[in-house]
């Protein structure tokens, strides 16, 4: 059984609530081949990291997860699929912890802390807010030091699960509609049918949402997550302090016999009241996302929440833009 050893806790120290950096989670794993000869590849190693920003207690229960439960072939290594996959069954396996940590996220104090997170928005500290930050770092969903930001993906995905759960439950499209014949999805198909169900849903689910200001995006993840469960993974980034939520959908299929991935980038940004059009700004953004991950086109999708917005049957329209270097957007307003 994968288990902290003697060497392990060294690692860690007296103050266990220091996060690894990502060489003490390479030697973590490390002992695990040492012992078996079983190695993690590098690109698993790099997932394990992206995942837990080396909280320890996710690090271990990580890798028990992919060790312990998933029964790989002892003549295999450990890859990056095997990584996502403990991370899903892990996930899902803590039913009990994430319906407490959703009655948590609905307390003031933690709502007042999250929600700016979750909307991409600075926070706007008073006289309580420290007290709060304590009190949410204590929980453990937020990173020790400043920014203050959400500590790792997997809390990143924990969270946006437990917010979108009663939207996720009015989801009713099959997801396997959108698998094309070569195993891809029909991504743009996905956003239409979204927009469909914000047109008829949209008011309803953010009107009575807690984290108001992150109503839209928490409906879109919700809906994508609805269609990838299962398949597929979304990665999500909190752009804090510059108003937008960015998505990565990873979906496998096969290409010449070999397993490839198809990759669809999403940028969420919201048009608030008083503010200028998010356009211009949001394909930047989306640019400088598109970059980081190699790909040369994706989608933004823009909420308005002005006052002035208009209906929502007639302001959720799809149009194209470009990014300054040129490449090719999906453009919802919605």
């Amino acid at each position: 059984m994968f288990q902290f050893s003697v060497r392990s806790v060294r690692l860690v120290g007296k103050d266990s609530a220091r996060c690894l950096s990502r060489e003490e989670v390479r030697a973590l794993y490390q002992q695990h081949t040492d012992d078996t000869g079983q190695p993690f590849t590098d690109e698993a190693l790099e997932r394990a990291w992206t995942l837990t920003q080396g909280q320890p207690w996710l690090v271990n229960a990580l890798a028990r997860e992919v060790v312990d439960e998933l029964k790989v072939s002892p003549s295999e290594p450990f890859r990056l699929e095997h990584i996502d996959e403990a991370k899903e069954r892990w996930i899902l396996a803590r039913q009990t912890h994430l319906d407490s940590l959703g009655s948590k996220l609905r307390e003031t104090r933690v709502r007042r802390v999250m929600e700016p997170l979750l909307a991409g928005e600075l926070v706007e500290p008073d006289t309580t807010y420290n007290d709060d930050v304590s009190y949410v770092r204590d929980l453990g969903p937020i990173t020790p030091g400043q920014p203050v930001q959400v500590a790792n993906a997997i809390y990143r995905e924990i969270i946006a699960r437990v917010l979108a759960s009663n939207a996720e439950d009015n989801v009713t499209v099959d997801p396997r509609s959108f698998v094309l014949s070569d195993g891809r999805l029909d991504f743009r198909g996905m956003l239409e049918e979204f927009a469909a169900f914000w047109r008829e849903y949209g008011e309803v689910l953010t009107r009575r949402d807690a984290y108001h200001e992150a109503a839209p995006q928490v409906v879109l993840m919700a809906f994508l997550q609805r269609v990838v469960n299962g398949g597929g993974h979304i990665d999500r980034e909190y752009g804090v302090g510059r108003g937008r939520i960015d998505l990565l959908m990873r979906w496998p299929y096969e290409q010449d016999g070999k397993r490839a991935w198809q990759r669809e980038a999403v940028e969420m940004k919201l048009w608030a009241a008083k503010k200028k059009d998010p356009l211009d700004g949001g394909l930047v953004q989306l640019e400088a996302y598109l970059d980081s991950l190699g790909l040369d086109r994706g989608t933004l999708v823009l909420f308005d929440r002005r006052p002035e917005a208009g209906d929502i049957e007639e302001r959720t329209v799809f149009d194209s833009a470009r990014t300054p270097k040129g490449y090719e957007v999906l453009l919802l307003r919605a």
